[in-house]
């Protein structure tokens, strides 16, 4: 069992395969918005550096989500130049065709081959940037780029517009205005157009294998790392590119660290193990929390507190549909965690007051959720103009509520070092919500997939 389509409700233990086809006229047509967005001016975005690991070892590369969601082009290496105006102009900058260093890295496009094959204008050697920005600024009033992310790469900007004004004599000026290409760029990215939340529905239904494959896998006397060698072998065999982001696989009094990604410990029978762990496909991520028993079986308070945790996202998940403020669906978490608290001891007093004095916060310190695509935490502002957005069709996030009980003289001793989280990842439609993860929640529906007899 397990095996129904992600979408309705349902799980799956079958692997997807990555399909090989990619529209490239959509990156085309965003290129084209950004331009109608800007008006006379030009914009510049490069792609991520490589990064060395040690020595003559590279970290695994992955592209700069602005520059890829862009041009569907993966080189490092790699400027996207957008000019504006009357005569628009779509160009890329990359590396040279290099027959012998294929040989050693594998296959470069070249200019020729990614002007066609990515619908650019123009394109030109990543060598020729500092020969050729210059007089595309020229005489442009405006001028964006991702300001202040990487300093070197402000210097050379910086050294591109002080080559134009050392032409003022001869007529030539600078861009009068510089703005920050993330102005347009994230509220482009924040809605999601059919083509990412297909990709984000890969990334979940290959994320939702794993969890069941963790859960299916766990028993005491393993070590954190046994598990998360079963996600991440799990990732790939679903045809994903890599994690997508540092898996934590966290046991014990290890739940209670937020951010815990040491993943050595052993797993102890009767102990919790929580899960914060996830694929990034098509350049897409999920993200998904599970939090679940090492032997099988909730104890009475593991399950008190974890019900709790999951009647907290329920009314979260309920928060998101349209015309609601971001803000409401962890509103709705604190306040349900709020009460539950109360009534497992962990607090003293009124809901309202323990809100207001954020109390609750001893135990739940984080917020409800985050924006989700390409990155983990995703591009987007949560307030415009000092209040909270509303929430419109497209947009998706995280709604991952928790509970993190350290030990202390005053909290009840059976509650000690348990922490729970329970994450999901939804996307807002025309009347509600889409909850695109779905790995066994319930205390019923763990306990049947860990079911080792």
């Amino acid at each position: 069992m397990w095996e129904r389509l992600i979408g309705c409700g349902n799980w799956i233990t079958k692997s997807v395969t990555k399909s090989a086809d990619m529209d490239i006229a959509i990156y085309r047509q965003r290129r084209q918005r950004v331009i109608e967005q800007m008006g006379e001016g030009v914009m510049v975005v490069a792609t991520a550096p490589e990064v060395p690991r040690n020595r003559d070892s590279h970290y695994p590369y992955r592209h700069d989500s602005y520059f890829y969601w862009l041009t569907g082009f993966n080189e490092p290496e790699a400027v996207v130049v957008l000019v504006g105006g009357k005569n628009p102009r779509h160009i890329l900058f990359c590396r040279e065709k290099n027959e012998e260093r294929e040989i050693w890295d594998g296959f470069r496009f070249g200019p020729d081959a990614a002007r066609e094959t990515f619908a650019f204008d123009e394109a030109y050697s990543f060598d020729k940037l500092d020969e050729k920005l210059p007089g595309l600024l020229e005489n442009q009033p405006l001028l964006a780029y991702l300001i202040g992310r990487d300093m070197a790469w402000d210097t050379q900007v910086m050294g591109w517009l002080n080559t134009v004004r050392s032409k003022a004599r001869g007529g030539a000026h600078a861009p009068s205005k510089m703005i920050d290409a993330r102005i347009w760029l994230d509220e482009m990215r924040l809605i999601k157009d059919g083509h990412e939340l297909a990709l984000m529905r890969r990334a979940a239904g290959i994320s939702t294998a794993a969890h069941i494959a963790a859960m299916r896998t766990t028993r005491p006397g393993q070590h954190e790392y046994e598990i998360e060698a079963e996600l991440l072998s799990s990732f790939r065999r679903g045809g994903a590119e890599a994690p997508a982001y540092n898996s934590i696989v966290a046991s014990g009094a290890n739940a209670c660290v937020l951010h815990y990604v040491f993943n050595n410990k052993p797993l102890r029978d009767g102990d919790l193990l929580l899960i914060d762990a996830a694929a990034e496909y098509g350049s897409y991520a999920a993200d998904i929390t599970r939090t679940f028993p090492v032997n099988g079986r909730y104890s009475a308070a593991q399950r008190d507190v974890y019900e709790l945790v999951l009647a907290a996202q329920a009314s979260a998940i309920n928060a998101v549909r349209p015309g609601n403020a971001w803000n409401d669906p962890h509103d709705a978490a604190v306040r349900e965690l709020t009460q539950g608290m109360i009534d497992l001891k962990l607090l003293e007093g009124d809901v309202d007051g323990l809100i207001e004095s954020e109390a609750y916060k001893r135990f739940y310190m984080h917020r409800t959720g985050h924006w989700l695509g390409m990155d983990v935490h995703d591009a987007g502002e949560y307030k415009l103009n000092g209040e909270w957005r509303s929430l419109v069709p497209g947009m998706t996030l995280t709604v991952e509520p928790g509970l993190y009980i350290r030990p202390a003289d005053d909290v009840p001793k059976v509650f000690w070092n348990i922490g729970i989280r329970i994450e999901d990842d939804v996307v807002v439609t025309e009347e509600a919500c889409e909850v695109l993860t779905n790995p066994p929640k319930t205390v019923a529906e763990v306990e049947e997939v860990m079911r080792h007899d």
